[in-house]
C-alpha cells in the first residue's frame, strides 16, 4: 500500500486563511465562495492519498450560485436550513475533488 500524507505547512495555511477572511470581510461575504475554493484548492493540492495526488475542480463561480440559494433557503426557513449548510458544502467539495 502506498503512503498517504499532507505536504502543506503552517505558513501556507495561515496565509490562505487570513487572505480568505480578509477578502470575505471586506466584501461583506460576497467573495466567501472565492475564499472557500481558494483554501480548499490549497488543501487538496497538498494532499496525497495512497500515493495518488489529488486535484480540485471547484470554482468560485460554480459555488456562488449554490451559495446564494443556500443563503436564501436559510433566510426563508428562519435559519433552520443553516444546519445543512456544512453538509452541503462538504458534499460540493467532495464532488470536485479527484485523483490526478
Amino acid at each position: 500500500m502506498n503512503e498517504s500524507y499532507f505536504e502543506g505547512g503552517l505558513a501556507g495555511l495561515v496565509l490562505y486563511t487570513v487572505l480568505g477572511w480578509l477578502v470575505t470581510v471586506i466584501t461583506l461575504g460576497i467573495c466567501a465562495p472565492w475564499a472557500i475554493t481558494m483554501l480548499e484548492s490549497w488543501k487538496v493540492r497538498n494532499t496525497v492519498i495512497d500515493g495518488r495526488r489529488l486535484y480540485f475542480t471547484g470554482s468560485a463561480v460554480g459555488l456562488f450560485g449554490k451559495y446564494i440559494v443556500w443563503l436564501i433557503l436559510t433566510f426563508i426557513t428562519l435559519g433552520i436550513y443553516g444546519f445543512w449548510l456544512g453538509i452541503k458544502l462538504q458534499q460540493w467539495k467532495t464532488e470536485h475533488t479527484h485523483f490526478v
